[in-house]
C-alpha cells in the first residue's frame, strides 16, 4: 500500500513534468507561428491569414490557456491539453501534407504526454476514499 506522503510526492513530479513539457512545445509552437507570420508579412505584405493558420492560432491558444491552468486547475489543464493535442491530429491530418502521424508525434504527442501527467497528478492529489483494509485480525478491524 502507497502511503499518503508518496503519493504526493509522485503527484508533484507529475505536475512538474506536465508543466515543463507543456511549456516548451508551446513556446517551440509559438515561436514558429510567430516566425511564418513574420515571414508571410515581409515576402507579401499584410495579407488576410488562411483558414489553415487560423486554426493553428486557435489551437495555440487553448494550448497556452492550458498551460496556464496547470498551476492551479490539474483536471481543466490536462484536458485542454488533450483536447489540444487531438486538435492538432485533426489539423495535420487536414491540411498538412504527406508524414501526418510524424508531424503528430514532433506536435501532438507532447501535449498528449502532458496532459495525461496532469491528469495523473489530479487523480494521485484526490483523498483515498473506500479503502478498507481486510485483517483477519479483529484489532485491525475495529481500530477503523
Amino acid at each position: 500500500m502507497v502511503n499518503r506522503a508518496s503519493r504526493q510526492r509522485t503527484a508533484k513530479r507529475m505536475r512538474w513534468v506536465g508543466r515543463i513539457i507543456c511549456l516548451v512545445i508551446t513556446i517551440f509552437g509559438a515561436t514558429m507561428l510567430i516566425g511564418e507570420a513574420v515571414s508571410e508579412i515581409l515576402s507579401h505584405g499584410f495579407i488576410t491569414t488562411s483558414m489553415a493558420g487560423s486554426l493553428l492560432v486557435l489551437i495555440g491558444i487553448i494550448a497556452l490557456a492550458g498551460c496556464i491552468l496547470s498551476w492551479w486547475k490539474d483536471l481543466l489543464a490536462s484536458i485542454m491539453l488533450v483536447i489540444t493535442s487531438a486538435g492538432l491530429g485533426v489539423h495535420i491530418g487536414i491540411f498538412a501534407g504527406h508524414n501526418h502521424f510524424l508531424a503528430w508525434l514532433m506536435l501532438g504527442l507532447p501535449y498528449l504526454i502532458a496532459g495525461l501527467s496532469l491528469f495523473y497528478a489530479w487523480r494521485l492529489s484526490r483523498p483515498v476514499e473506500g479503502h478498507a483494509v481486510l485483517s483477519s485480525s479483529p484489532e485491525v478491524n475495529e481500530k477503523q
